[in-house]
């Protein structure tokens, strides 16, 4: 894998997101800050509708907060219109999901391209680029095959792959074993755990307690309030 270009920092003061629904308020985030330093390796953990899912949201500028601020990289991404954040976002940050969410009618190679592609990046420099993400991944040799030509931990590399095609300081990754079977999940958090020591800031969402814990840093959400932030050593099998 490519050396990371440096990664971001996070900081959220006080944030809100509070929707509603019909006559009810609901809190979906309610009164969070949070300071994430470059490097860290987090998992965000707590029992459905916690609202780690909107947090996670939040922190990949996919989703706006009714109040509070955030500010990445000491850039108040808060301030910011629709075009600004879209351009942060594709530069800054990877995303990661469980349904791997790669288009189906493109290839291995192609899929990886895209953020090249909406980035702006000449053709020759995006030809340059694909490849080695793909061998630093151990894919290579599918990179003209679609998503249904591949397995479900192929289809999870291609995606890392894609996610960290432009060098973004933060990775974001929303249950990324969750659809895989043990052999292969414990392949991509293997690999995901790499990139970390390579310097990315690595934030995972898990409902999985023994993957949670193999973080760092883990933090328990309950009733859209940070409950519990707890850190450990080192990385790795608990």
């Amino acid at each position: 894998m490519r050396e990371l270009a440096t990664t971001a920092m996070i900081e959220l003061s006080h944030i809100d997101r509070h929707f509603q629904v019909g006559d009810q308020l609901v809190k979906a985030l309610d009164d969070v800050s949070l300071h994430i330093d470059r490097g860290e390796y987090i998992s965000i953990m707590g029992p459905s509708g916690s609202g780690k899912s909107t947090l996670l949201n939040l922190l990949g500028l996919l989703d706006q907060p009714t109040a509070g601020t955030y500010f990445l990289d000491e850039v108040d991404v808060t301030s910011l219109d629709d075009g600004q954040q879209a351009h942060l976002r594709n530069k800054a940050i990877g995303f990661v999901f469980q349904m791997f969410h790669l288009v189906p009618r493109l290839t291995a190679a192609e899929n990886v391209e895209l953020p090249l592609v909406l980035a702006g990046v000449p053709v020759e420099e995006r030809k340059r680029l694909i490849e080695p993400s793909l061998e630093a991944l151990g894919i290579a040799e599918r990179a003209h095959h679609k998503p249904d030509q591949l397995s479900g931990g192929q289809r999870q590399r291609v995606a890392i792959a894609r996610a960290t095609v432009m060098q973004p300081g933060v990775l974001l990754a929303d249950e990324p074993t969750g659809n895989l079977d043990h052999k292969s999940g414990e392949d991509v958090i293997a690999i995901l755990e790499g990139l970390v020591d390579q310097g990315i800031t690595l934030i995972m969402v898990t409902h999985d307690m023994d993957m949670g814990r193999r973080a760092t840093r883990q933090l328990r959400m309950m009733d859209g309030r940070l409950d519990q932030d707890l850190r450990t050593s080192n990385h790795g099998p608990s």
